[in-house]
């Protein structure tokens, strides 16, 4: 059997779950600002002529605690969330048509949770972990990769106004 480098000898077969101290240790996680949960860039591709990246990926940590939890936001282009470990995370989608949508991402693949969702450009999105859980480890990956200045914070008014059917979810997911 080959070398595993990342599984120190002896623990190979074993699995560990692990914490969200653990998991901000071992990536060195830095709070996201103004969207929450906390993050690490782990790729960004060759800058283009307009000085975004080629695409973007980053590692994301999102937690039951106050700041734990992704605030409304949109981008300017597409995002794939992609779930890793933990407990499933519910992500509240707002489309610029008025509709909007719940997407689970989660372990549950065959109860309709999804490891891998796209999230398209101009929609906008925020989520947390699901009811009862205490963390979740997700990716997301864009192209043309995040720049600060695709980011768009939501405000719970103007979001609760377009969106009445939701109201009471956007003004949870949304932070001054």
């Amino acid at each position: 059997m080959p070398d595993t480098p990342d599984i120190p000898p002896g623990l190979a077969g074993v699995s560990r779950t692990p914490t969200p101290a653990q998991l901000i240790a071992h990536y060195g996680l830095e709070p996201i600002p103004r969207e929450g949960g906390r993050f690490l860039q782990t790729w960004a591709g060759a800058e283009r002529a307009d000085g975004r990246p080629e695409g973007s990926a980053i590692v994301v940590l999102l937690t039951d605690d106050a700041d734990g939890y992704s605030a409304m936001h949109r981008l300017g282009s597409d995002e794939t969330w992609h779930f890793y470990l933990g407990a499933p995370i519910e992500l509240l989608l707002l489309a610029p048509d008025g509709s909007d949508r719940t997407v689970v991402l989660g372990p549950d693949v065959l109860g309709g949770q999804r490891v891998q969702f796209t999230v398209p450009a101009g929609t906008w999105m925020g989520g947390g972990v699901a009811g009862g859980g205490a963390w979740a480890l997700l990716g997301c990956t864009m192209a043309p990769g995040f720049t600060d200045d695709t980011y768009e914070h939501g405000d719970a008014d103007e979001l609760a106004a377009r969106y009445p059917q939701v109201a009471q979810r956007v003004r949870v997911l949304c932070r001054p």
